[in-house]
Order: C-alpha cells, then structure tokens, then sequence
C-alpha cells in the first residue's frame, strides 16, 4: 500500500511486446516518452491508483539466488544509475517476450517507468514500474472538416485501470526488496506473477494471515456446508472473523478449542488442514501477529449467504457471529418433507 501525493516520473518509455508462439515480434522505443501537461496529469495516477489499495506486498524468489532473478537485477540497475534507462527497459521486455509460451498470452504496450517520491509507511523512495497494457478500447473521435463535424472509430487505452503492473520499491527488508503487484487481466496465473516477475509472498502477518482465513473458508465450503448445512458454515465463519478482530496473536489450539464444540470437528479440521497445506504449498503457522489489514481484505471475500433451491437466500452479518445461532432455527417439515429455517426478529429494517 502506498501513497502517491508527492510521486513524480522521472523517466517513461514505452515499447511494444509481442508473443514468440504465434510469431509476433517486439518493437522498441528508443528514447523516452516526453509529456505535455494534461497528458503527465492524467498518467501519473492512472499508472499509481492500483497500487494505493494494495495490501499484500512480494519478494524477488530464485530457485538457486535470488541476485539472479532478472527484474530484480534491472530494477537494481535503474536504481544504481549502472545501466542506461533505455536499453534495460528493452531488457525487461525481452524477457516479458521470452515468457509468451501460448497462444493466450496477449501482445500489448509495455511501460517502463522511473518513479520518484512513493510513500511506502512513512518513507519516501524511488519505484521501478512496469505495466503492460493489453485491452484497448473502441471510441469515437469528432473531427472538423470543411465547416463540418464528422466522426471516426478509433482505438485507446482507458484510463481507468492498468491490465497488468508491478511496482519494485528501492527498500528492502530482511528477505528483498519490496514488490508490489497487480493483475487484471488473469487469464494465465502462472505468466506474470511466476514466469516474469518469478516472485513470492514475504514470511510476514500479512501472509500468515491470509493463509489462515483462506483456509477456514475454503473447510467452511468444502466439509462444513455440504455436512451440515449453510447456517454451521455461516457460524464458523462468523466466528473465525471475531477470533481474529478480538487478539492479536493467533494461536491455532487456542482457536480450535474456542471455535469448535467438539473433538470430532476438530480432528475434521485438523484433516483438512493437512490436506490443504498438501494441495496449495502453505504452510500455515502454529502462532502469528494478526494483520488487520489482510484481516480486512479477506474478510470482503467471506459469503455469510444461505441459497436455497427455492430461490430464497439467508444473508447473514459475518460481523454478528452470534446472531445466527441465536435467532435462526434450522429444522425439517414431515408434511411437505422439506427442510426449513426459521428467522426471529422483532422489527423489519
């Protein structure tokens, strides 16, 4: 998460990469972009805004060492002042090009930036950013000819959101530098984050964090609602959230005897627990720091919603961990051989 008040471009260019599978080949810029007013107004945050909401932060990964990860070693060569601007960002986009291993992979424009002045907690640094864009939109161009209006088709880039872009600050903490990242264009999950960037979420809360909710939502959907129904997955993680709002070290047995009612669902989640660091490559800590702010973006993913095959749906406030049991009654009618809910209230909103 950053701040971009002060942030200034130092440097911009902008090159072209295509997609080796299908025979469509890269161009390059050979100096950089220079700005009038309104058009630096309008880039700098457009190329910024996605970074400001973004909570969870990378570190550069290497099989063998991490100094040979490629965009870690351009962006310490655009920070160092070592390596001309121009010819590194060709360099990146060579190796975004050298990525395209299928036909999906988009071709597009590819901006490599120089930031100066990002607020990153309560510091100020300089940023590498590279984004690609890869939709452009259809809009119409009026034009004046001979006294009169006319109008064409052309194509642009809207302004609204980048499709793909990483910001590399120019601080480090124990494990790297610190990178942040965003894709919203994720059709292939592995091409940007791992091929290109080749990067990894840092051992910190935040991760710790996430790794956690994520599991407890993930058990809530595949063993609690098919077993025992909407309301007990509700409940779970309802009560999951208030665990994590109310301390601020998590410690998983502490969470199990307070979540749970009995042995057999905790052995149940202990399974499952084993099966999911398994299958996703987590592995989930016995005791961590909370991070509220991972706390509160996972918590927006959360579906407190009981959908029934009658068209009617429960919802139910993730923030209310006791409402549910309280004041919804889950039961089974002989005469029509349904199952029903029943809801207790004094007053309709």
């Amino acid at each position: 998460m950053i701040k971009r008040q002060k942030a200034s471009i130092k440097d911009l260019i902008i090159h072209k990469v295509g997609n080796k599978f299908n025979g469509t080949k890269n161009a390059f810029s050979d100096a950089t972009v220079h700005f009038d007013e309104a058009t630096y107004q309008l880039i700098l945050p457009y190329l910024l805004k996605p970074f400001v909401s973004v909570a969870e932060t990378y570190r550069f990964n290497h099989h063998s060492n991490v100094d040979l990860n490629e965009i870690n070693t351009y962006s310490e060569q655009l920070f160092s002042g070592e390596g001309n601007f121009v010819d590194v960002s060709k360099h990146i986009v060579t190796h975004l090009f050298e990525q395209s291993n299928s036909a999906q992979i988009k071709t597009g424009d590819v901006f490599v930036c120089h930031f100066e002045n990002i607020q990153y907690q309560d510091y100020f640094t300089d940023a590498i950013g590279i984004f690609k864009i890869e939709n452009k939109t259809e809009f119409f161009q009026t034009y004046l000819e001979q006294n009169n209006y006319d109008i064409l088709v052309q194509k642009g880039i809207q302004a609204k959101k980048v499709d793909k872009g990483c910001l590399i600050l120019n601080t480090s903490d124990m494990e790297g530098k610190i990178v942040l990242s965003v894709d919203n264009n994720n059709y292939d999950t592995q091409y940007w984050i791992k091929s290109f960037l080749n990067i990894k979420y840092p051992d910190d809360s935040n991760q710790h964090t996430k790794n956690y909710i994520e599991l407890c939502r993930e058990f809530s959907k595949e063993v609690l609602q098919p077993h025992f129904g909407g309301q007990e997955q509700s409940n779970f993680l309802a009560k999951t959230v208030d665990f994590f709002k109310e301390n601020e070290i998590i410690n998983v047995e502490t969470f199990k005897e307070e979540i749970f009612e009995t042995e057999d669902q905790i052995q149940q989640f202990e399974d499952y627990k084993k099966t999911y660091e398994t299958e996703n490559s987590v592995l989930i800590r016995n005791q961590f720091d909370v991070s509220e702010v991972a706390l509160k973006k996972q918590k927006q993913k959360i579906k407190t919603e009981i959908k029934l095959d009658t068209n009617i749906q429960i919802k139910l406030d993730v923030d209310a961990p006791d409402a549910s049991a309280e004041y919804l009654e889950r039961g089974y009618d002989e005469t029509k051989k349904m199952h029903f809910y029943k809801v207790f209230f004094n007053e309709e909103g």
